[in-house]
């Protein structure tokens, strides 16, 4: 008996990857908005708190071009202005699918119906499916921005398997970040395959533990 009648995915950091060059659009955010560059990008994603506001993306960037600023002594800075350009020169399009990322969505559809499951909107989202030429892959795509809560509380994962009429136990949930994928997914009562690149997983228990997406079919045929 197969393991698992369903699959799931994270979007971000899981089967996609930002091929967008960061320093350019963190220059032209500065540029559109008539700055002088301060800091660079690793400061500024280090300066970010907690996952993006959806509702309020604006304030969101702004409160950590606001803390750059306040590294490099510029509190003259026109946090909101970088912010609003920051937004504008974001590319949703420039996105590339992971190494072995085609591999394990022609493996997880032999097991049943797939589903993704990303916190963010679907006009951003969806535009990464639709650049990534695999939006038609999946039998639901759950935003969990549009929801009422989103990962890592249980209703996106729930929402998820309603959708696809799986039970949650056999409905394998794949993702790269511990404290939004595994902890979402098995507080919803899904097994987790994670992706777990440089970090270590602490103290958190996922099923499953992969270094590449290459390792996901054979899980999927129970041979792991």
């Amino acid at each position: 008996m197969a393991p698992f009648d369903a699959v799931c995915f994270d979007l971000d950091g899981t089967l996609c990857q930002h091929t967008q060059d960061t320093h350019a659009m963190y220059e032209q955010a500065f540029d559109r908005a008539g700055e002088p560059l301060v800091g660079e990008p690793a400061a500024l994603w280090a300066a970010l708190s907690g996952p993006p506001d959806h509702d309020d993306p604006v304030g969101y960037f702004a409160a950590g071009v606001a803390r750059v600023a306040a590294q490099h002594g510029r509190p003259d800075l026109d946090t909101l202005a970088v912010a609003r350009a920051l937004r504008s020169v974001i590319d949703d399009c420039a996105v590339g699918l992971r190494p072995g990322a085609t591999d394990a969505l022609d493996a997880a559809s032999a097991v049943g119906p797939i589903g993704v499951i990303t916190n963010g909107p679907k006009a951003r989202q969806q535009t990464k499916l639709d650049a990534l030429g695999i939006v038609d892959r999946f039998e639901t795509a759950v935003y969990a921005a549009e929801l009422a809560r989103s990962k890592p509380h249980a209703e996106p994962f729930e929402q998820a398997v309603s959708d696809l009429d799986v039970a949650a136990e056999r409905t394998l949930y794949v993702g790269n970040s511990l404290a939004y994928d595994v902890a979402g997914a098995q507080n919803a009562g899904l097994p987790v395959a994670w992706l777990c690149g440089d970090d270590e997983r602490g103290d958190y228990d996922p099923e499953y533990v992969i270094d590449s997406l290459a390792e996901l079919p054979p899980i999927l045929r129970g041979e792991s």
